[in-house]
This record gives structure tokens, sequence and C-alpha cells, in this order.
């Protein structure tokens, strides 16, 4: 007999195998779908007992980091002098922790959350810092902090990755420091974990995220795990019951990655959703000695692949959905990697080792972490990848082409598929971003913050394709690097998937069926975006008009000062550097640039950059295709072929 768990695995192996099947035909699409949600009710609150009887739970620290573990890493820091900095920056910003007045419940809007996150900071540096230092003044200060902590009224559980991130802080601050913090303090601090986090997760009108397919899922069911397990043993029966229930639950995101990795919500959530979700695993690894097969579900494996490579040589993230524009350091990045014995996985984490200052790192709560991941290995070991193009398909399908991992010169592309309805999307079906000679030359706004909106009542979270999210200034197709038809905004509903794809270094391309996505607009839209002879980037796409005259808007978000210089072309100038854009000649069509001012009150500014490209008008009942080359230097070259029709563009 299967358990829940083992049939969550079974549907979703035969879901994902007949996908292609399922969704050419409505009937099985809907049955289909229909069947998965009740499962999904039903697995999500049934309470499968993974973890078994606890005969004597094992004592503190019993969560990440046992006890007598810090010799590995003062193994590693003796070994490598990048590591050894990078625990020195630990300890540096420790110390400067100390004389830092404890956070306070200060709430902005409707979140709680940056207090959450700075808890979660402090008291997992001071934590780190006294475990491998055993200095009494880290203790001393960390205990302050969660006194103060455990003192707020609540930590905010109608938002609760608030709690969910508070609890984690609390729980790593008690579990680590136990044995050397006072009765009175240990009383007062399990108690706030047990009434101001663990209780609330228990109330329906708090835990909506269970059944979520999304980071809060992952966020909230580790911030829980956490707080049970740092006091299991004075209520066992409830400690149980909740990480039972995230075993169960923590499956429903994860199903996400499949099949090859790709995270749904982009970087930004990323690093949110999957370094809680590997904090997760971590845990229970450590304390069970087992991950319930969750390291087994499609795709979880292959997503250090996907992360990897949505950074390009200028170090800028694929920053598509609610994104930010910056790379930074993923700790996750480390176990992963450790788990699929893969350090070349590790190329872009390396760089950030090595080229930034320690100091800039700390910032990151989850940073400590990676000295618990590092598994020992020297920063100068590790590789640059093999594969320079990554394809990944899934509920936003990605593929990313570069023309080398190290020369910082090098072509980057990166398109995407998928859709608008997805959790933290934007209207960037279809779009791309490119880089040459240390230049982003077509960029992505990424988000908007959203207090900034919130504030001004946007109501930011909508799907519809009326919802108000669709308002804002970035978060429409006419902003990001995709068409506009008629000027009209790409369907909620629609889908697009990859269709080909070559890895072939004279030719790496990817095809994208758009047509979903514009339906009712246009007859057919399918988008080809490649590199030829690690020169130049080409953009080709092929549309099919409906009965009426239509006008197509090819649109590029550019930093670059753009100059056009004839009628079918626009030299871009940034950094010393130069690229020309040739859209060739077509009748009708007229070359442009758009300003990028906020047209509303609470749109964010954009300066420094421009929209261009162009428009173009389409007889009723016509096929057209529009060619586009991007071209480094400050010369179009004149013997390049014709761009080839997308049905010659083969796998």
């Amino acid at each position: 007999m299967l358990n829940l768990n083992e049939q969550f695995l079974a549907l979703h192996s035969i879901y994902s195998s007949k996908r292609s099947h399922i969704t050419m035909n409505p009937f099985f699409k809907s049955f289909s779908v229909f069947l998965l949600f009740i499962f999904v009710q039903q697995f999500s609150f049934a309470q499968t007992d993974h973890i078994g009887q606890v005969q004597q739970m094992q004592g503190h620290p019993r969560i990440l980091l046992m006890k007598g573990e810090e010799a590995n890493i003062k193994s590693t820091i003796a070994k490598d002098v990048v590591w050894a900095n990078t625990h020195k920056a630990i300890i540096d910003e420790s110390d400067r922790l100390i004389n830092i007045a404890p956070v306070q419940r200060i709430q902005i809007g409707r979140r709680l959350l940056d207090k959450s996150r700075e808890a979660l900071r402090r008291l997992f540096f001071l934590s780190y810092a006294y475990r491998t230092t055993a200095e009494k003044k880290y203790l001393d200060r960390a205990e302050k902090e969660m006194l103060a902590i455990a003192g707020f009224s609540d930590w905010n559980p109608s938002h609760f990755l608030d709690v969910a991130e508070m609890t984690m802080a609390v729980a790593i601050g008690y579990d680590w420091l136990y044995n050397d913090l006072s009765d009175a303090s240990k009383s007062i601090i399990k108690e706030a974990i047990l009434k101001k986090g663990l209780e609330p997760s228990m109330e329906s009108k708090y835990n909506s995220w269970l059944k979520a397919e999304h980071n809060w899922n992952q966020v909230c069911n580790a911030g829980m795990t956490y707080g049970a397990m740092a006091i299991y043993e004075d209520h066992p029966k409830l400690a149980k019951e909740i990480i039972n229930r995230a075993i169960s639950s923590i499956v429903l995101p994860m199903h996400d990655y499949a099949p090859d990795g790709v995270y749904p919500e982009g970087y930004g959530y990323w690093g949110y959703g999957t370094s809680f979700n590997v904090m997760f695993i971590s845990a229970i690894e450590k304390l069970f000695g087992k991950d319930f097969g969750l390291n087994q579900l499609p795709g979880f494996m292959k997503t250090a692949g996907f992360m990897e490579n949505m950074t390009g040589p200028t170090g800028k993230p694929f920053n598509y959905s609610d994104a930010g524009g910056g790379g930074g350091l993923h700790p996750a990045m480390f176990w992963l990697a450790n788990k699929v014995k893969d350090p070349s996985l590790l190329w872009v984490e390396r760089s950030y080792l090595k080229n930034r200052k320690p100091e800039a790192l700390v910032l990151d709560r989850l940073f400590p972490a990676i000295m618990l991941w590092s598994g020992g290995i020297s920063i100068d070991n590790i590789s640059a990848p093999k594969e320079t193009m990554w394809l990944g398909n899934g509920k936003n399908p990605v593929a990313m082409m570069r023309t080398s991992w190290t020369d910082p010169n090098a072509i980057y592309v990166a398109t995407k598929g998928g859709s608008v309805s997805i959790n933290h999307a934007h209207m960037d079906i279809g779009s791309f971003v490119m880089e040459s000679d240390g230049v982003r030359w077509a960029m992505d706004f990424g988000m908007q913050d959203y207090e900034s909106l919130e504030s001004k009542g946007i109501k930011l979270f909508g799907r519809t394709q009326d919802a108000e999210r669709w308002t804002v200034f970035r978060l429409t197709n006419l902003v990001h690097n995709t068409l506009a038809i008629d000027s009209q905004h790409q369907l909620v509903t629609g889908n697009a998937p990859i269709i080909a794809s070559s890895k072939n270094p004279d030719f790496m391309h990817t095809v994208i069926d758009l047509s979903e996505i514009y339906k009712g607009q246009v007859a057919a839209s399918k988008r080809g975006i490649g590199i030829v002879n690690k020169e130049q980037v080409i953009i080709r796409d092929e549309i099919e008009t409906l009965g009426k005259e239509t006008t197509v808007r090819w649109t590029m978000l550019t930093p670059a000062d753009v100059r056009i210089i004839n009628d079918h072309q626009a030299l871009l100038t940034k950094d010393g550097k130069t690229l020309i854009m040739d859209v060739g000649k077509l009748p009708n069509l007229k070359m442009k640039t758009w300003s990028t001012d906020p047209p509303k009150s609470y749109d964010a500014p954009n300066p420094g950059t421009i929209l261009t490209g162009f428009e173009v008008t389409v007889p009723a009942n016509t096929k057209i295709a529009l060619n586009v080359r991007l071209i480094p230097g400050k010369e179009a070259k004149n013997n390049q072929k014709n761009i080839p029709a997308l049905e010659n563009w083969k796998n």
C-alpha cells in the first residue's frame, strides 16, 4: 500500500507523462485538473505519520548543525582562504550587531516582514558566532534579541510569512543556544514560539498557505517546522503534527520544478522559495536521517542548473516576473551542488565569493548556511560549466544561451514562454534579455516595490484580465521585450510552450509558440531567438493576422542611448560600446523610440532607460515575418544570410 506521499508522486508522474496529450484535449485537461485538485485537497490535510514514533528526541542542538559539527566548519576554514574570509565576515558582522538595539515591532502596511527578516539575520549570525567561537558576548546579544521578539504582541499572523521567518529566527537561536540560556529565558522564548508561531498556524484563517503552490508554502512550512523541532520535547503531539503536515504540504510547490528544474516565479522568488525549501529539507534530513522522498520529486535536483544559467556575464540575472535587477549569492546552491556532486553548478557563486568583499554579502539573512553546506569544497577547484545553453520546460519554460562562461564580453541571451497567470508573473511572454561586450543591452525592469503600490490602494495580486495589477506600467507587455498587437495586453489565460531548440554552437536557438497569448488579436504568432556563429543575436517573429488590418509593435527596453540611423537600423551606445539593431526593410514599418516616464502617480520612476523598436501595419489575413538582428559593434555586417523560416529551426 503506497503512503500518501508516494501516491502523490505516482499521480504526478502520470500527469506529467500525459501532459502534452491532456493539454490538447479540453475534456481530459479539465477532468485531470479536477482529479488532481480533489487529491491535493485530501493530500494537504491528511495526517500521514511520516516521521513515525519518535522514542526520544535528540537533545539540543538538533536543527541543521548538530553538536560537534562545528569541527567540520573549522576544518574548511583552515584549508581555504576564501572560506576563512567568509567565516570572518560573519563574525565581524556579529560583532557589529552587539551594540545595536533589538528589532522593534514596527509594521509597514500589512507587513512586519522586514523586521522578521532582520531578526532571522541577526539570530542566525549571532548563534553561528557563538557556536564557532564560544564567546559569551554573542550568546548574550542573541538572548536579548529573542526576549525582545518574544515580547511582541504578536508576529503578525494575518501576513503569515512574517510569522514564519520570525519563528525560524527564534527557533535557531533557542535551539543552538539552548544549553547556555537561562531557564527563565528559555521559558519565555519557547512560549513565544508556541503562542505566536505554532498555534496561529493551526487556525484556518491563517494557514491557507498549506494549499499554495508557490513560495508561501515553502517559507511557512519551513518556519513552522523549525519552531516545532525547537520545542518538540515540550509539545511533542503538536510538534509532530506540524512536521508531518509540512512534509505532506510542501510537495505542492515542489512539483512545480518538474520536469527540468525551472522555478515558475523567477529569479527573485527562487532565492526565497527554494532557499527555504532547502532549509526545510536540510533540517529534516539532519534530524530524522531521511528526506521522505522529497529530493526525488521530478525537477527539484535539477533546479541549480536553472539558477546558475539565469545569470549573464555582467552578473545581472534574467529578472522576469517579480524580481529585482541585481544578482546575489545563494547558499542553497551549495546544498544542491553537493547533492548531485557537480561543483560546476557553483561557478556563479564562486565569482561572488572570490570577487565581492565578504562584508558585502552579510545582508543575506541565510548567509551562515553557506558554511554548513560548503561540503569542504575548495573554491579554486570549482570549474566552469561545459554546456553553454540551458533549456527547461514547465509552467514558465525558459531558454538561456551564451557564447562563453569565462569571457566577460560573451554574448548572452535568455528568453521565456509560459503564462501570465502564474504567481508573480508579468505580461512578459516571449520577452528576452541580451548582453554583449559587458553591457546588458536588452533589459527588464523587474518588479516595483509592493508597498509603493499597495499604499496607494492598488490591488496588486489579481490575475484576471481586468485586474488592477495590469494598470502598473512596469508589468505589461508594452514595456517588455516582446510584442503588442494593436497596443493590447497579452492574454492572462494563454500559455506559450517552447516548441523547438538546438544547442549547436553555430546556431543556438529556441522557438516559442505565442499564439494563445495573442488569441483573438492574431491568428498565429511564433517567436524564434538564437545566437548565430557566436557573433550576433537574431529574433524572428512569424505572425498571421486575422480579418482586419493589424498594427504590430516590437519593443526592446534598454539603458543605452539610442539613435535611429535609417529606416531599418538603430545605433545603441553605452559605456563606450555599441550595438546595431537591424530590423530589415519592410513596407509600412517605422522605427521608433518610446519614453519610459511613469504615466501614473503610483508608477516607479525609470531613469536612464528607453524603449526602442518599430511598428508595422499588416493587412488582414496576411502572414508576415519580422527579422531583427542585434549585432555588437558599429557596423552591421554585409555578408549576413537571410534568417530562415522558423519551420527550419530544427531541434
